[in-house]
């Protein structure tokens, strides 16, 4: 039995009813793999559906790669679930995530604009707890909320720490999960090297496995009488590192004591562990726990009017299985921004189709508030742009530049075309739809076209704020 305080103890109480529907594994239908004919390219249905206002579901994996899922081309992992989902809503082959990073790319979903638009977003990943975002600073929750929807988030936040910054300061109603960018699954020690598994505002005991925990408490807040629209951001840490699965409670208990011990990120990073089959393992391990979760939207019968967007936070790492990008996460090369990206929404959008139109995270913090019927705030204007005339009324997909800025990368993709400036300072132009693995540098062939991306990134970077030097 997990050791729970007091606090805690009617939250696992309803945990428990859920635990019993998470000991079954959902039904999951054969899936087209990735490329295959039984895909179709997609095509929206105007004037379809019911025309109420959909629940949304945004489920975010951790440095899950591009090609991790089966149905992106694994050779090697099974993810029925996840791919279920996809045939039975759009598979993006082109979508891409906002930053290389944990906490960049969740400024960017949470507020539909760059990363650098703000202080907090200039960390790459935030690291302390003097930063953060600002409160102050509206959201997709806190905007869907003034629009009449009920919001929480489940899972990692990792967009600052208490006391100035959490979730329930930036406009979701409940909160549960943890604050930082990785922990330890069992102890729920985390980057800081203190306990970091909270409700609200208050630590929640439990030292079962933290995707088991995550899973159960979603199934649990779907299931419940919802009188509004609902949104829920489902954060999993899963496959991020340490890497260990459910059953490997010692080899955790070995990596708590390295963090009490001071050692807190070498032990969290877990540099002298994992194995290609641990990450399948943990990814398998995704798979089924949002197949619960599915599971547990079906049979509340909201499927049909319930949005569910499933991403990554940005590329893979050490483990994951990218083939044919190059690059992983904290680069601006595709592997590290390019992400898996399924969209499902019964009532509107057809199943068994698949899109090539680029599109990331800032985008889908525009569509879901104009999905959501609300208004983005005028002080605060989004960097994304919002595909909903796309999905639902068959309108061209937006044309625009993509842009992205790390420190030592930066990138900006245009149509099929995309500018990279690597580490050592060098210009790249690549053509995409050629060569998805960016070896065939066209910079010498193209100088003009070059000068035209390189001046398109460096006029929107004017408008961000700079790097604390």
């Amino acid at each position: 039995m997990p050791e729970i305080s007091r606090r805690a103890f009617t939250g696992l109480v309803g945990a428990g009813a859920a635990g019993a529907v998470a000991g079954t594994a959902a039904t999951a239908e054969a899936a087209p793999a990735a490329g295959s004919p039984a895909e179709r390219p997609f095509r929206a249905r105007p004037g379809s559906g019911s025309g109420r206002r959909p629940n949304i579901l945004f489920i975010l994996a951790d440095d899950l790669g591009w090609a991790d899922l089966s149905s992106y081309g694994a050779p090697h992992i099974r993810t029925p679930h996840l791919d279920r989902l996809a045939a039975q809503g759009v598979r993006f082959t082109d979508a891409y995530s906002g930053s290389a990073t944990c906490s960049p790319t969740r400024f960017s979903l949470y507020t539909g604009r760059f990363p650098g638009r703000t202080k907090g977003g200039l960390a790459e990943p935030i690291g302390n707890r003097t930063q953060g975002l600002d409160p102050h600073h509206p959201t997709l929750a806190s905007l869907l909320k003034k629009a009449g929807y009920d919001t929480a988030l489940i899972g990692k936040w990792h967009c600052g720490w208490l006391p100035d910054h959490s979730p329930t300061k930036s406009g979701w109603d409940e909160f549960f999960g943890n604050f930082g960018g990785a922990l330890e699954y069992f102890s729920k020690l985390g980057q800081l090297g203190d306990y970091d598994l909270y409700e609200g505002d208050a630590t929640y005991k439990d030292l079962r496995y933290y995707t088991t925990v995550l899973t159960e408490r979603a199934v649990d807040h779907i299931g419940r009488r919802h009188e509004r629209p609902w949104l829920l951001n489902l954060n999993f840490t899963t496959p991020h590192w340490p890497w260990t699965g459910e059953k490997d409670e010692e080899a955790a208990a070995g990596i708590a004591d390295r963090i009490r011990s001071g050692d807190v990120l070498g032990a969290l990073r877990h540099d002298d562990g994992g194995s290609v089959e641990k990450y399948k393992e943990m990814v398998e391990n995704l798979d089924a726990s949002v197949g619960k979760v599915l599971d547990a939207l079906r049979r509340s019968g909201q499927e049909d009017h319930t949005v569910v967007v499933f991403a990554s936070d940005n590329g893979g790492e050490r483990f994951s299985y990218q083939w044919p990008l190059s690059g992983a996460k904290a680069q601006l090369l595709e592997g590290g921004i390019r992400v898996p990206t399924i969209l499902r929404w019964p009532d509107r959008i057809s199943a068994r189709q698949v899109s090539h139109e680029p599109v990331y995270s800032p985008d889908w913090t525009a569509t879901l508030l104009e999905l959501g019927g609300a208004r983005p705030d005028p002080a605060y204007p989004l960097d994304g742009h919002s595909f909903a005339g796309y999905l639902l009324r068959g309108e061209r997909a937006p044309r625009r530049d993509l842009f992205w800025r790390v420190r030592g990368n930066r990138a900006l993709r245009r149509g099929d075309w995309k500018y990279y400036r690597d580490t050592a300072g060098r210009d790249h132009l690549y053509h995409l739809a050629a060569d998805q693995r960016e070896q065939a540098d066209l910079a010498k062939e193209h100088p003009g076209l070059l000068a035209d991306l390189r001046t398109a990134w460096e006029t929107t970077d004017a408008d961000l704020l700079p790097y604390p030097s």
